[in-house]
């Protein structure tokens, strides 16, 4: 018996049979396996052949008898006359919708950067609102702050760098927590900016000495930074310095001399160009177009504690990447996130950034919509190379169970059944292979990709 098998065939079986449930147990893992894939595919067909089995073991608790009566008028005129009395559709319905939310008054945090966007967004612009929550979305200072807040529950959830749930769940730097990151915020959005003084230094591998920034150590922009030196033959913990800088404080660091470049977040590159001390070297898509950057993270004890709730903070922030998707809305929500409380950057900044018309700083105009985008989905092979960057520059070390704490992690089944919800299309697989500067990437292979750097500390 399965619970998405059709109560209205007769030949099928909704009571216990004397073996137990199947005849073998090859054929219950094969009816389980089906199962699954056909919940999957439709939930809401699932639920309604629940209720439907639920209905006619109460009208036919004895299984002769209704095997009986639908040889007798058929499966149709069963189900139309069962139907009459007990509207099946909508008892699905009832049974879908959530339970009543455990906390309707959410503080979360974020860094003042576009990769934001979303969870910024969502509140000027009432995607919190629409789904019952009102939310406080906080600005704070650094990463570490975020991490530290939410760690001791003053945030409810945050924007996260997306290394940063799986080396909390890690125990990199601190103690494991289980953590957990159901949404990607962006894709792109980063670039390595230098100071005007170096317009005439653009090879790398002329760049020895020189002091970079990056926001965080558990960040893409540390790892795809020391990827592209390394790919040009700079070992980036010996022939260069890279310090952590809080975005908010890069450009003034440039400005200052401080720093020779760095490799940032959005709108902080762009800010660089407008105020005339840097200028773009490369966006980050052209060292892996589509990488993730940014996160919606929780910890694992606000979504198993607080389900409803949760459901309605992801719903919302997906809800808001997906308006965000559409490049005919990017100044409308250029203009909602730039004042003080949010990013704290002229429109114009942010326009260049979001609409990917922008200034290079050597004085040309690019165009590049797809400087950066919007895209939840938590692929677990992003997950799965974070970590051969974690282990291949000294973060962890030992051996790491990958796709487990992928999955464990970047919880990419709750991404996709609200995704389907607000209009996106989730695709089918959790996992795939991509390019980061013209090498593969397996993510069934991560111990034999780490294998090919020359240039690592393990």
């Amino acid at each position: 018996m399965s619970f998405f098998d059709d109560p209205f065939d007769p030949r099928s079986r909704i009571h216990a049979c004397s073996c137990g449930r199947h005849a073998s147990d090859s054929e219950h893992d094969a009816e389980r396996r089906a199962e699954a894939a056909a919940a999957a595919e439709d939930d809401e067909r699932a639920l309604t052949r629940v209720v439907e089995q639920g209905v006619l073991r109460a009208l036919f608790p004895h299984e002769p008898t209704r095997r009986a009566f639908l040889r007798a008028v058929g499966a149709s005129t069963a189900a139309a006359a069962v139907s009459q009395f007990l509207p099946v559709g909508l008892i699905g319905e009832a049974l879908a919708q959530p339970g009543p939310l455990e906390k309707t008054k959410l503080a979360v945090g974020f860094i003042p950067i576009t990769c934001a966007t979303p969870i910024i967004m969502a509140k000027p612009m009432g995607f919190y609102e629409r789904h019952g929550l009102d939310v406080d979305v906080v600005k704070t200072a650094g990463w570490a702050v975020v991490r530290d807040k939410t760690l001791n529950g003053e945030y409810d959830a945050a924007h996260m760098l997306s290394p940063m749930p799986i080396a909390i769940t890690m125990g990199a730097g601190s103690n494991p927590i289980p953590y957990t990151m159901p949404a990607v915020e962006n894709i792109n959005g980063q670039a390595i900016t230098l100071a005007m003084r170096h317009k005439d230094r653009r090879d790398p591998a002329d760049w020895k000495g020189f002091k970079f920034a990056v926001p965080f150590e558990y960040s893409m922009h540390n790892y795809l930074l020391r990827y592209y030196l390394a790919e040009h033959g700079i070992d980036p913990d010996r022939d260069v310095q890279i310090r952590v800088v809080p975005p908010p404080e890069m450009v003034a660091n440039l400005r200052a001399d401080n720093l020779d470049g760095f490799l940032a977040p959005d709108p902080v590159n762009q800010r660089a160009v407008y105020d005339g001390v840097g200028f773009i070297h490369l966006l980050s898509k052209e060292i892996w177009d589509g990488h993730p950057c940014c996160a919606f993270a929780a910890s694992r004890a606000f979504v198993t504690e607080m389900p409803n709730t949760y459901s309605a903070l992801l719903k919302s922030i997906i809800d808001a990447t997906a308006f965000a998707t559409k490049h005919e809305n990017r100044k409308e929500i250029a203009a909602a996130i730039a004042p003080a409380n949010y990013l704290n950057q002229p429109v114009t900044v942010v326009e260049q950034v979001l609409t990917g018309t922008y200034a290079d700083g050597l004085g040309e105009v690019k165009r590049d919509p797809e400087r950066i985008d919007f895209a939840p989905f938590p692929w677990e092979s992003f997950a799965v190379w974070i970590m051969t960057q974690m282990k291949r520059w000294g973060q962890v070390s030992g051996d790491i169970d990958y796709p487990q704490i992928a999955r464990q992690v970047y919880l990419a089944s709750d991404a996709a059944r609200l995704m389907k919800e607000v209009g996106l299309e989730p695709p089918v697989e959790t996992s795939k292979g991509f390019t980061v500067m013209g090498k593969p990437f397996d993510p069934a292979e991560p111990e034999a990709y780490l294998g090919t750097f020359d240039i690592r500390r393990t």
